[in-house]
């Protein structure tokens, strides 16, 4: 069984910022990834990444922003894109989110 696609949206906004949601979730969940879901979440304006949050293999749960890494603690689904969603507005404006 392969993972499935549940989120994958992309917006791109008048001042050059990109969004884009992509969350699959897997046939099983792992001891990686114990939510059963691989996602990467990206905001970024042209060219230069403000915030990401990703799960890639070897990492687990962790959010990007201005070149530090750092562990997310992963409470939902839906907290996860809440988080996501809040870095925007304080990093990119709230003009959009």
């Amino acid at each position: 069984m392969k993972a499935s696609l549940i989120i994958d949206s992309k917006e791109a906004w008048p001042d050059g910022t990109v969004v884009q949601l992509v969350v699959w979730r897997l046939p099983t969940a792992t001891a990686e990834r114990p939510h059963g879901l691989k996602y990467r979440l990206y905001c970024g304006r042209n060219g230069r990444c403000l915030v990401r949050y990703d799960n890639e293999a070897g990492k687990g749960d962790h959010r990007h922003e201005c070149g530090r890494e750092t562990p997310y603690p992963f409470r939902s689904l839906a907290g996860l894109v809440e988080d996501f969603r809040a870095d925007i507005r304080r990093l990119a404006g709230d003009g959009y989110v």
